[in-house]
């Protein structure tokens, strides 16, 4: 495409602070950049409310700033006809029903949607309480509905939103290869098996802490925990540190072992196993429990290992705690899975052929229903 494509990014989160929106458009920015795509950013958080966000109480205030952020969101939407495509990650506002989303199907702009978690499953903050259930989960389906094409992070994600247009592409969750260089050094005398993720998903932890409780008994090794302040667990060395952008790679490289331990549960489903790509990217061996994408993502025993229970979980960490050769082979396999299936560099140009499509050929003929 010879013109470039004005694309107006409606996200939930400030720049560099969500998971998702790094691993996703954030990470795919340069190369959409480089094939003539301008990306303007519009999160819905401020930096004020993103201070207060993620803590406990503050209610408040949290009610005072998203209210002002909402009149800020509903004033952008006069501006929407300078864009040639809108692009929206998981909601526009963090509360409420998907009034702007409506808006800008209204205004005839081409619309895509994108998600990488089962947004459309009632959840309940531990920092947002009662305020959670103002998320209004169902209007997933009507951002479906009113979108030209949608962006899903897998197939659990992907099958929900064919309910309401057949327009549907899996997008799986993107690693940057180039950033992301794996480890060359697999022999340790004291190893550190890690966890990466945030205060909300820390719960996560307790799935496992009778599994670490008993490897102390026999083991001396480091649980490292990033992304959660603190995280004590009796009688484990525990090394609990803050997440930071700058440092992530180099927090990761430290661990000789990545776990992902997860719930069967319907939030689960729809996530898309970013600790374990992230972990495999960087030729660490993974543990992941066998929910969900992780199932795919992992073939036990040749790129990482899955675990159903307690005893898996013990059996597994042990054979990757006393052999370097199979923490190497199975981190350089995971290495390999993430180059051929997950790089940024393999799936950003599918991306860009999403974007370029629906901008040329306009709006997209979509099933009738009422909202």
């Amino acid at each position: 495409m010879n013109r470039k494509i004005k694309l107006l990014a409606i996200v939930p989160s400030i720049y560099d602070t969500s998971p998702g929106q790094r691993f996703r458009l954030e990470q795919w920015e340069p190369i959409l950049r480089q094939n003539g795509i301008e990306i303007t950013y519009s999160p819905f958080e401020t930096e004020e409310l993103h201070k207060v966000l993620y803590q406990d109480s503050h209610t408040l205030e949290k009610v005072k700033t998203v209210l002002q952020n909402m009149n800020n969101r509903r004033v952008e939407m006069n501006s929407l006809q300078n864009f040639d495509l809108v692009y929206v990650f998981r909601e526009a506002a963090i509360f409420g029903p998907a009034l702007f989303e409506k808006r800008v199907a209204r205004a005839g702009v081409p619309m895509i949607f994108d998600f990488d978690d089962a947004v459309f499953v009632a959840y309940k903050s531990p920092s947002n309480g009662y305020l959670s259930h103002l998320k209004f989960p169902k209007k997933t389906g009507s951002i479906c509905r009113h979108s030209d094409w949608v962006m899903a992070g897998n197939d659990y994600l992907a099958d929900y939103a064919r309910q309401f247009n057949s327009n549907v592409t899996i997008v799986p969750t993107t690693i940057d290869t180039e950033k992301y260089q794996p480890k060359t050094e697999y022999a340790k005398d004291k190893l550190v098996i890690g966890w990466s993720g945030s205060y909300s998903t820390a719960q996560y932890l307790d799935m496992v802490a009778g599994v670490f409780q008993d490897l102390a008994r026999e083991r001396d090794f480091v649980f490292k925990v990033i992304g959660a302040k603190k995280y004590d667990l009796d009688k484990v060395s525990v090394n609990a540190i803050p997440w930071q952008s700058a440092t992530e790679v180099e927090d990761l490289l430290e661990m000789d072992i990545g776990i992902m331990p997860m719930p069967d549960d319907l939030w689960s489903q729809g996530k898309c196993g970013l600790k374990a790509l992230q972990y495999m990217a960087l030729g660490i061996p993974t543990i992941c429990s066998p929910i969900g994408v992780n199932a795919k993502i992992i073939q036990d025993g040749e790129n990482g290992f899955l675990a159903a229970d307690k005893d898996e979980w013990i059996e597994k960490l042990k054979r990757l705690m006393d052999s370097v050769e199979l923490r190497r082979k199975l981190g350089q396999a995971g290495r390999k899975t993430v180059e051929q299936e997950y790089s940024a560099k393999v799936i950003v140009p599918k991306v860009f052929d999403i974007f370029n499509s629906v901008v040329k050929k306009g709006k997209y003929s979509r099933q009738a229903a009422s909202v």
